[in-house]
C-alpha cells in the first residue's frame, strides 16, 4: 500500500485517466514501496541483465548496433554486452531490442505484454541524462510497470491483438515516458504532456508473424527511445494532449474495439503490477509455456519416445491461437527463429524430443530434425472454453499425447512455471542469469552483477550497473 493519499491524485474516474496516472507516477517515492515490491524489482532486474546480455549476441541486435555506428551516434551510454557507447536514447533502443530478441523477457498475463523490456532499458539509459540512484531506479521501474500494464489491461489484450497491434510496443511507449519523466522529476502537468507526446509515437505491427521478421524485437527498443524523447520534450515545454488515454480519439478508443477503461485505475496504489509479472523459463512466446510444461511433465513421467507419438493435442487459450497456432500448416513448418518462437507445434515437438525448450533448441536447422519434424506434423492446437474462462488473470493449459501402442496420456497446468503463483526462486533466477550470460562474460563478472542487483537499493549511481553489463 502506498503512503500517498489517493485524494491527491484527482478523481478516480475514467475522464481523468491521463492526469491520475501522471500524478501517481510523479508522487511515487521509494518509501512508498514495501520490501516485497523492492525485492520484485531487483529480481526482475537480474532477469533483464541476463536476457539482454544474451540477446546482445543475436543477429538482429548486432544489425541495430551496426546501423547506429554507421551514422555516428556515439555517446556516454552502455550498449549491454558490447564495448559500444552511444547516446542515451539509442542505448535504450539497442538494449530494449536485445532484451526482447530471445523471447525470454518477463510478461504480464492480464495485459498480454512484456513490461520490463521497456522499463529497465529506459531507466538504465536515463542515468546518463540525470543522476539516478538505485532507489530512484527501482521507483521509476515500478511506476513504469504500473503504467504499461494498466494500459494493456484497459485495451483488453485480445482486442488489441485482433487489430494487429503489439501491446508491448504501444503501451511500452507510455511506460517509457513515465519512467523517463519520473527520473527527470517532472511533476503532474509536465508528466501528462510527456504521456501525451508518447501517445503519438505508439506503434508496433504484428505483421512480423507473416515472414518471421525481426521487427517485433525492435518494438520495445523503439518504445524506450520514443518515451525518452517524449519526456525530454515535455521538460522543455513541448505540449501533448493531456487526455491522450481517455479522449475521444485517444489511445484506448483508437487501439481497441472494446476497451475497458475501468481496468486502468483498478487497484491503483494497492497492487503494484511489478508483483504480477511472470518469468519465462522457455525460449518462446508465453502462450506456448503452459502446453510445453504439460508435455515436459509427460516426457518426464512416461519417457515418451518421439517416434512413438501418434498424435498430440494441446489446449491453447483463444487469445494466443493467432500468435502460435494459425495458420497451422505454417506453424508446422517454421523457417526462421522467429517462426519457431511463435510455433506451438515446434514447441511441443522439441519438448517431447529433447525434454526442454531452451535456446539450444531454438536454432536454425532444428525443424529439419527427423524426430522434431515427426512430432510437429502430428500436433493439433485446440481452444477450450474452460481455459478461456480463466483468462486473462490465468493462462492454464492441457496437453494429450496418443502413442502408437494405444495409450492417451494427459497433463494439465493451472499456472505455468514462472507465474507469481508458480514462481521462479532466486536460486533459479541466478541459474537462468548464469546460463544466459556465460557466453558473454566470465564467472567473476557474473558474481559482481548478481551482488550489485541484490544490493541495488544501496547503489549511489546506477551507471555502476551499466558498466558491469558492458564488455569493456
Amino acid at each position: 500500500m502506498v503512503r500517498n493519499n489517493k485524494d491527491d491524485w484527482g478523481d478516480l474516474d475514467n475522464s481523468q485517466l491521463t492526469r491520475v496516472l501522471s500524478r501517481f507516477v510523479a508522487d511515487l517515492t521509494y518509501e512508498d514501496l514495501s520490501p516485497e515490491v523492492v525485492e520484485w524489482a531487483k529480481f526482475l532486474c537480474l532477469d533483464f541483465a541476463g536476457v539482454t546480455l544474451n540477446g546482445s549476441t543475436t543477429d538482429s541486435a548486432n544489425a541495430l548496433v551496426e546501423a547506429l555506428n554507421s551514422v555516428g551516434r556515439g555517446g556516454p551510454s552502455t550498449v549491454i554486452g558490447t564495448s559500444e557507447k552511444v547516446l542515451p536514447e539509442y542505448a535504450a533502443l539497442a538494449n530494449g531490442t536485445a532484451f526482447h530478441s530471445i523471447e525470454m523477457d518477463d510478461v504480464n498475463l492480464e495485459a498480454c505484454l512484456h513490461p520490463g523490456v521497456t522499463a529497465y532499458p529506459t531507466a538504465l539509459a536515463m542515468a546518463d541524462v540525470v543522476e539516478v540512484s538505485g532507489k530512484d531506479f527501482i521507483t521509476a521501474v515500478v511506476a513504469g510497470y504500473d503504467v504499461i500494464v494498466r494500459l494493456g489491461r484497459g485495451l483488453v489484450g485480445a482486442e488489441h491483438y485482433a487489430r494487429g497491434f503489439h501491446p508491448t510496443a504501444t503501451c511500452g511507449a507510455f511506460g517509457a515516458a513515465a519512467v523517463a519523466a519520473r527520473l527527470m522529476g517532472l511533476k503532474c502537468e509536465s508528466l501528462a504532456h510527456a504521456l501525451g507526446i508518447a501517445g503519438s509515437q505508439t506503434s508496433g505491427s504484428m505483421e512480423y508473424l507473416a515472414q518471421g521478421a525481426w521487427t517485433k524485437r525492435l518494438h520495445p527498443g523503439w518504445a524506450s527511445h520514443s518515451g525518452i524523447w517524449a519526456a525530454l520534450m515535455a521538460r522543455s515545454g513541448y505540449t501533448g494532449p493531456t487526455t491522450i488515454i481517455e479522449g475521444r480519439d485517444g489511445f484506448l478508443q483508437a487501439y481497441s474495439d472494446n476497451p475497458e477503461p475501468g481496468l486502468v485505475l483498478k487497484d491503483l496504489g494497492e497492487e503494484y503490477q511489478v508483483t504480477r509479472t511472470s518469468i519465462k523459463p522457455h525460449t518462446c512466446c508465453r502462450f506456448k509455456h503452459g502446453p510445453i510444461d504439460c508435455l515436459l511433465d509427460l516426457k518426464r513421467a512416461y519417457g515418451i519416445d518421439p517416434i512413438d507419438v501418434a498424435e498430440v493435442r494441446v489446449g491453447v487459450v483463444s487469445a494466443g491461437m493467432k500468435l502460435v497456432s494459425e495458420p497451422i500448416e505454417a506453424k508446422r513448418t517454421p523457417k526462421t527463429v522467429v517462426d519457431m518462437q511463435f510455433s506451438m507445434p515446434f514447441g511441443a515437438a522439441v519438448a517431447l524430443t529433447h525434454g526442454r525448450a531452451s535456446l539450444e533448441e531454438y536454432q536454425l536447422g532444428m525443424p529439419e530434425n527427423p524426430a522434431v519434424k515427426h512430432v510437429m506434423e502430428r500436433v493439433h492446437c485446440m481452444t477450450d472454453p474452460a481455459l478461456d474462462a480463466l483468462t486473462p488473470k490465468q493462462m492454464p493449459a492441457w496437453a494429450e499425447v496418443d502413442t502408437n501402442d494405444g495409450r492417451t496420456l494427459r497433463s494439465e497446468v493451472g499456472y505455468p512455471k514462472g507465474d507469481p503463483e508458480n514462481p521462479v526462486s532466486w536460486d533459479e533466477m541466478k541459474e537462468k542469469f548464469i546460463m544466459l550470460s556465460s557466453p558473454i562474460i566470465g564467472h567473476e563478472r557474473q558474481q559482481e552483477i548478481i551482488a550489485a542487483v541484490e544490493s541495488l537499493e544501496q547503489m549511489s549511481d546506477v551507471r555502476q550497473l551499466a558498466e558491469l553489463l558492458s564488455t569493456c
